[in-house]
């Protein structure tokens, strides 16, 4: 459980590109509705929800100026996020620690970032460094992470120790063309 203080301080170092698995409900007919509402995180019973032992973790965060506000990465309409609510919703799941690893806006294009990264590496082990340090705001001891797409995957794998995380697991990234529901389904055979 994260405590008050803990809370607040995630918030100041790291909430322009960080969250947790938590949202407004959705309406029943628009799947993608309240998506951008934080009042969620305004109620003090949130704290509850919140975990330290599972970690969702993204490439790098859109380009939009909302993602700065507190919280808002993972809760804008865009990108196939309201899959990830609809998979974590009454999961286990649902209250992880949600971030980027590559903590640069500006690139929504993968492959340009793999590229980036590959010209660049210290880009790439700067971010790590950040990460660990996240991970340490959070009191997270080898917590159970969960990687959306092959390059986060692969970039987790390559630079972090085993002994600093439970479960390293690949996921499939919301933004691929498929239904809400087959995305849910497909993560949680990847969970297993």
């Amino acid at each position: 459980m994260i405590d008050i203080q803990q809370f607040e301080n995630i918030k100041q170092k790291h909430g322009s590109y960080a969250s947790w698995a938590v949202w407004a409900n959705a309406s029943e007919r628009k799947p993608k509705s309240n998506m951008g509402d934080l009042s969620v995180f305004d109620d003090a019973r949130v704290l509850s929800l919140l975990r330290n032992d599972v970690v969702v973790v993204g490439l790098n965060f859109s380009v939009s100026a909302d993602v700065r506000r507190p919280f808002f990465n993972f809760h804008g309409k865009g990108g196939g996020a309201f899959k990830i609510r609809y998979a974590f919703k009454d999961s286990p799941y649902y209250g992880a620690y949600m971030t980027d690893i590559i903590k640069l806006p500006g690139e929504v294009d993968s492959k340009k970032m793999m590229r980036h990264l590959k010209a660049h590496p210290d880009v790439a082990a700067r971010s790590v460094d950040k990460f660990r340090e996240e991970l340490r705001d959070l009191r997270a001891t080898a917590p159970t992470i969960l990687a959306f797409g092959n390059d986060t995957y692969k970039l987790l794998r390559e630079n972090l120790d085993k002994s600093e995380y439970h479960k390293l697991i690949k996921l499939p990234h919301y933004s691929h063309w498929i239904s809400k529901e087959a995305y849910k389904e497909t993560v949680f055979n990847e969970i297993g």
